[in-house]
């Protein structure tokens, strides 16, 4: 009995720490979207999109609401948007998107990360072109006609469409755009009432490594502790 509940607690924390994460690169996030479009979402679609993945990680109402009147304050920091680039082990590719207010702290924890993880960081170019930088949206699949909706997108910039699961496991419907067709998609899903699960920006790889399962195991270990860092939003990858 002890042990199970050892690793129920163990996992219990796990979880909430990924949602702690989560709700500060929504925050950061939010406060990035404010300064640079002001706090009124009617008028601000990248603050719309924040509330969008808000709610798809379960961040409270009152969080959001906190992030925001913080943004629009004057004491608020600036965040910088830097892209890191490098190599996990076994020369998997690796992007690290930060929002910083202190880059030089930063760029000295990464370097830390990938050295002590068997990796090495490049310089700018030196990775991303491994990438290609889309927009991804996920919907609920219920009520949709895949079929009609895939061709009443195209036009909004719609490259691929597949189905896909969730974190729970639900199925869930995948939506590509290249980046720049990003808020034309967010738009046309807006005008059909369809509210996004969530809509983000995402490096996919143009082509992915396939590792043993001891390799892949020494990469994730350095992703894991990219992923933890305060500074960093999101890591992207190209293991298979």
């Amino acid at each position: 009995m002890g042990r199970i509940f050892e690793v129920r607690k163990h996992t219990m924390f796990a979880r909430w720490d990924r949602m702690a994460k989560q709700f500060t690169r929504i925050g950061k996030e939010i406060a990035i979207a404010v300064k640079a479009g002001g706090p009124d979402p009617n008028t601000n679609p990248a603050l719309r999109r924040c509330f969008q993945n808000a709610k798809s990680v379960n961040m409270p109402k009152d969080r959001v609401e906190a992030a925001i009147k913080r943004a629009a304050g004057k004491e608020m920091e600036n965040y910088e948007e830097i892209l890191y680039e490098g190599y996990a082990p076994h020369g998997v590719a690796v992007l690290v998107e930060t929002a910083t207010d202190n880059p030089t702290r930063t760029v000295a924890n990464l370097r830390s990360y990938f050295t002590k993880g068997n990796g090495n960081m490049g310089t700018s170019g030196s990775v991303s072109f491994q990438f290609k930088k889309m927009g991804v949206f996920k919907l609920k699949p219920e009520g949709l006609n895949q079929e009609e909706l895939e061709f009443e997108l195209i036009d909004s910039g719609l490259e691929e469409m597949g189905e896909g699961t969730g974190e729970n496991k639900e199925p869930i419907l995948i939506l590509r755009t290249a980046f720049n067709d990003f808020g034309n998609m967010q738009k046309a899903l807006e005008e059909k009432k369809i509210a996004p699960i969530s809509a983000e920006v995402e490096w996919i790889p143009s082509n992915t490594l396939e590792l043993s399962e001891n390799q892949a195991e020494e990469v994730l270990k350095l992703v894991d502790k990219l992923e933890q860092d305060d500074d960093v939003q999101k890591v992207f990858h190209n293991l298979k």
